[in-house]
């Protein structure tokens, strides 16, 4: 039956949901007008045949009848504000009792009246498009071939006579008919799976997307808590033990080295609120750049056991907001490590300005290592912050070099081009352009 329970409707986009076939509403449309203008016609035929008859009352109120449940679907779709033209059926679908009670009644009905009256005979075609829209394949063949039989005999009976063309016309208009809305179900099958495969596609890709942005702002924040927190917290941590040491022998020293740990405290919060709310690290956004942000940092990085001096090459250039924050967060992670594996006296920070890329260069005279080979991640306590490192390069389309030997220090360069898009973070790294050697670090006592 046409009508559906009213309620709320899901998005088409939803699990379980059809999208309505075009083709199958506009054929539904067809059908339905076709017999009531066959019902009109055929009536007309019966009257104009038998004027005046005895009959004629009965058959005006079976056609009434008959017309009034083909379209009480549609009157109740009215009456519910919910007027839509009825989809097939799903291929094998379940009818409920309320389609099957109504088609059993369009049905009778129209038995009834086809035989006084075989003019209403081929209104028996928008029923076999009914009956295959609401039954299942089975019964609805079954119930064509009832229909197609009822309408040879109501013909004949019309006739008076065997005619051969009586016979072979009703069963080539049904095969015909049934062959046609088959065919379109099977089409609007097709259609509808395909839809159903792209709405999951795209509802997996979704998720993708969805996972693998997870996992990026997951490596963003562990990254900049590496990089900032921890290695402040660390820094807090040497400075203390040292003090603790000191503090008999020399009171003086140790308390240096408490205002010391209290002022990376400060900075260290400083650089926790700010990266709660996502602004660039504390020294950018004091306004005097990548360059000063790193002279201030080797100066901080500065003290009786570990000496860092910073040299710039190349004319000043305005750097983007991403590539300053990500060669500060490579300075202070690989300074980390220097201090904390490398057991090294100097540092040297160089940053190198190009046309075409930046280049910054951290190198220690400490014991050295051996690097990992191609982008497997050290495995060592030695290169704990390295992976964040490479992964901050490979996200602006930069290269992270390592140099370095055990007993012989170790050299760290990071370049990053500046163009105005980087590749993808997963994309190989392109080959750098051909310029000037980058100027070796300073060279270390």
């Amino acid at each position: 039956m046409e009508q559906r329970t009213p309620g709320p409707r899901p998005h088409p986009s939803a699990p379980g949901t059809r999208t309505p076939d075009p083709d199958a509403r506009r054929l539904a449309a067809v059908m339905h007008t076709t017999f009531f203008l066959l019902l009109a016609t055929s009536l007309a035929r019966f009257l104009l045949r038998h004027p005046g008859g005895a009959r004629v009352p009965w058959i005006i109120a079976l056609a009434a009848v008959l017309a009034l449940l083909y379209a009480l679907p549609f009157l109740t779709s009215a009456l519910r504000a919910r007027h839509t033209t009825p989809l097939p059926s799903e291929p094998g679908g379940r009818p409920t009792p309320r389609d099957l009670t109504w088609l059993a009644l369009v049905v009778a009905v129209w038995l009834v009246l086809v035989v006084p009256a075989p003019s209403f005979g081929w209104c028996a075609v928008p029923l076999f498009y009914t009956g295959l829209r609401t039954l299942p394949p089975r019964a609805a063949l079954a119930l064509v071939a009832v229909l197609t039989g009822c309408v040879i005999a109501s013909q004949l009976r019309l006739a008076g006579r065997l005619d051969p063309d009586l016979i072979l016309g009703p069963p080539a208009v049904s095969a015909i008919a049934t062959a046609v809305f088959l065919h379109m179900r099977r089409q609007a099958t097709r259609q509808r799976e395909l839809i159903d495969d792209l709405i999951r596609t795209r509802r997996e890709l979704a998720a993708t997307e969805r996972r693998e942005g997870t996992l990026a702002e997951r490596q963003r924040l562990s990254m900049e808590i590496h990089d900032t927190l921890a290695q402040s917290l660390s820094s807090q941590q040497m400075l203390l033990q040292a003090a603790e040491r000191l503090w008999d022998r020399d009171p003086a020293k140790a308390r240096a080295h408490v205002r010391t740990a209290e002022s990376i405290t400060e900075r260290g919060l400083a650089e926790a609120r700010r990266f709660v709310h996502d602004l660039a690290p504390a020294d950018l956004a004091d306004g005097g750049g990548l360059p000063q942000a790193l002279r201030a940092l080797a100066e901080r990085e500065s003290d009786a056991g570990l000496t860092v001096r910073f040299h710039a090459e190349g004319a000043p250039v305005p750097l983007p907001d991403r590539v300053g924050s990500a060669l500060l967060r490579t300075a202070q992670g690989a300074l980390a490590n220097v201090r904390e594996h490398a057991g090294a006296t100097t540092a040297a920070l160089t940053l190198t300005l190009l046309d075409d890329q930046v280049v910054l260069d951290v190198a220690d005279d400490g014991r050295g290592f051996t690097p990992p080979s191609g982008a497997a991640p050290p495995t060592g306590v030695r290169g704990h912050g390295l992976p964040a490192i490479r992964a901050r390069a490979r996200q602006l389309g930069g290269t992270l070099t390592i140099e370095s030997a055990p007993g012989e220090g170790a050299v760290l360069s990071v370049a990053i081009p500046l163009g105005p898009a980087p590749p993808p973070a997963d994309a190989p790294p392109p080959p750098p352009p051909p310029h000037a050697p980058t100027p070796p670090p300073e060279p270390l006592p």
